[in-house]
């Protein structure tokens, strides 16, 4: 059997270099494929012009290297949100995602359920009828262009089980799939790997990071309660034939940090875990 492919994302860098930036830094440390996060400075489709989306695509191309997925952390927007105005500029942004996502032959565009933080949210059936609207009109909007919509399982969102983003999937249609973050369903104490053997069919894209349990973060793996070990035995049972992102997230402009070390010594671990070595 063929090793799993790991493919480095851009997090780290959001504030520090721009997408095509990150993307040239994370090839000079060996990497083939990537997770391109959509967030402004960052990468943001709306205000790119013809030229620079072009540059993504040309460099691509050029390489002989692919974007594994596009991702959309939802840091400022909510596509269920009360207010019908925030609803429609989050969705309008993502159409402009799978746009740039179709033209840098990208799969997959990651949506978040959006979040729910305050003392008193919408009541549930609200938000699921605002996120299953947007996101069927999300999978119209991508259709014929090769670009799937993936939903992702997230701590802080309303929808954040395995269990609750395949039951909106499905009520969605066989278009949507599941991005399935496995430090995600470890912090709120699912068992990854019965979660990757249960919606194996639906899993188009893994995301893999370490927490602890007091306090919700994506760092390098060996800090914190994930086995990667037993995830990899889950994905290589079901044949999983897409690539693990490695979504460490630390902002690279502080002082301190090694976000470059913290890619190595995690892409270490998957690889004595039956990932792909890096290189």
């Amino acid at each position: 059997m063929t090793e799993m492919t790991v493919a480095a994302s851009t997090f780290p860098f959001l504030y520090s270099h721009d997408g095509l930036g990150a993307l040239k830094h994370l090839r000079g440390l060996g990497y083939r494929e990537f997770e391109l996060m959509i967030f402004p400075p960052h990468c943001w489709p709306r205000e790119m012009s013809a030229e620079t989306r072009k540059s993504y695509a040309d460099w691509l191309k050029g390489e002989g290297l692919r974007l594994t997925s596009l991702c959309y952390p939802l840091l400022d927007n909510n596509p269920n949100g009360v207010d019908q105005l925030m609803r429609r500029y989050t969705l309008d942004r993502y159409k402009e995602a799978i746009d740039f996502a179709a033209e840098t032959s990208c799969p997959y565009v990651v949506a978040i359920p959006g979040p729910v933080n305050s003392l008193i949210n919408p009541p549930r059936e609200w938000m699921l009828e605002w996120f299953v609207e947007g996101v069927t009109e999300l999978v119209a909007h991508a259709r014929g262009t090769g670009v799937q919509i993936l939903l992702e399982n997230v701590p802080f969102a309303f929808l954040p089980t395995t269990k609750e983003v395949a039951e909106v999937a499905a009520m969605i249609g066989p278009e949507v799939g599941i991005n399935f973050d496995i430090c995600n369903a470890a912090f709120i104490k699912e068992d990854p790997a019965e979660a990757i053997r249960t919606y194996a069919s639906m899993i188009k894209n893994v995301h893999i990071s370490d927490s602890g349990y007091g306090e919700f973060k994506h760092d390098r793996l060996g800090t914190g309660m994930v086995d990667p070990a037993s995830a990899a035995a889950a994905l290589k049972e079901i044949g999983y034939q897409g690539a693990t992102v490695m979504e460490i997230i630390t902002d690279a402009r502080q002082p301190g940090v090694d976000p470059d070390g913290d890619i190595r010594a995690s892409h270490a671990i998957l690889a004595a875990s039956g990932w792909a070595p890096l290189g």
